[in-house]
């Protein structure tokens, strides 16, 4: 799954990027620095393989992961043109969710490309920019389905109303996730290519005297979610990036020194994964201990096919036990005896922290 981080010129968005990817570059003081998006890839954090791999002995325990596009910043008049707009804006439209990143922070040094600081204002730029771009697409895709409903196609028909709820939403300057869809209904705006359609995490960047976003700047983003949706993460952009370049020993006491008991990172990280609505599974064996990603609500069979198509195709059934049965057990073979390995079938719906041994037939 794909996460685009986004802001306005000179807010932090590349250092934020390169110290959760620990690509130890920073961002320089210049608007459009990322031209084109660079692509990371970030663990995500889970202390839940640690935990299998007490029990059971491995060569390599490999985690969940975001892959994380950084994107260039925004300005006024994007959906136009301005700056690199219409490159940016194509971009977004790939990922499955938006990341955006809110300057909290004051410093003479770093130019805001509005000269104010103001949170809320940034905000509203790019939300703004967003649904003008989402205006353009809803009113070009209304035209063709608009023709091809004069032949009585029902299919037509039904993707003209769809465009006419989402440009109605539009036009109130509302967001396109702010509309209440059945999951069909949903599933066939996700086709449509919306970005207002997608989830928003907000991340506060804050100041070093500030690392826990107690602030007046994070306050109102916090009251603006309240009132909004989406969900807010405070970090410090500067200080993650230091954190991203110690060993795990100097880590450690510069987190106690600062009062945390993680990197912020680690929390974006788990928000982002959350937000995309993602969950985990496991395999655990001699070779590796794995975290899988899966969606919430995804079957057996679905869940086999993330390690390859072959097992979804000749799914017969999976050996299912949880994370805590390993604890509460300590082995597998306990686990058997006690009765808690259970047999699932194609209708199984998968749980966070299931460990799976699938059987397959193709």
């Amino acid at each position: 799954m794909e996460a685009g981080i986004v802001g306005l010129p000179n807010v932090g968005k590349s250092t934020l990027f390169n110290a959760l990817t620990a690509a130890g570059a920073q961002a320089n003081n210049y608007p459009f620095c990322t031209i084109e998006p660079n692509v990371g890839i970030v663990p995500v954090p889970d202390p839940r393989l640690a935990t299998i791999n007490r029990y059971i002995e491995t060569k390599e325990v490999i985690p969940a992961v975001l892959r994380l596009i950084d994107i260039a910043g925004i300005v006024k008049g994007a959906s136009e043109g301005e700056g690199l707009g219409n490159k940016f804006l194509s971009h977004i439209r790939q990922v499955d969710a938006i990341l955006q990143v809110v300057r909290c922070f004051e410093d003479d040094d770093i130019t805001h490309v509005d000269g104010a600081i103001d949170p809320l204002n940034d905000i509203e730029t790019i939300e703004t920019e967003l649904m003008l771009a989402d205006m353009q697409t809803v009113e070009s895709a209304l035209d063709k389905a608009k023709r091809s409903a004069r032949t009585g196609d029902k299919e037509a028909l039904a993707r003209v109303a769809l465009l006419e709820k989402c440009q109605r939403c539009l036009d109130s300057d509302q967001p396109i996730r702010s509309l209440e869809l059945d999951e069909e209904t949903a599933k066939a705006t996700k086709g449509l290519g919306l970005i207002t359609a997608k989830d928003v995490l907000y991340i506060a960047n804050v100041d070093e005297d500030d690392p826990l976003g107690e602030g007046p700047l994070v306050q109102k983003v916090r009251e603006y979610t309240a009132a909004n949706g989406g969900a807010v993460v405070p970090v410090c952009a500067k200080i993650e990036s230091e954190l991203a370049e110690l060993d795990a020993g100097d880590r450690l006491e510069m987190l106690e020194s600062l009062g945390m008991s993680e990197p912020a990172l680690a929390v974006v990280a788990r928000a982002a994964y959350e937000l995309l609505g993602l969950q985990s599974y496991y395999t655990a064996g001699e070779k590796e201990v794995r975290a899988w990603t899966i969606h919430k609500g995804d079957t057996a069979p679905q869940a086999a096919g993330v390690i390859h198509t072959d097992f979804e195709r000749g799914f017969i059934r999976a050996e299912v036990y949880h994370v805590d049965d390993l604890v509460a057990h300590k082995s597998e073979a306990a686990i058997k005896a006690a009765g808690k390995m259970r047999l699932e079938g194609k209708a199984y719906v998968m749980a966070d922290g299931d460990v799976c041994h699938f059987l397959f037939n193709v």
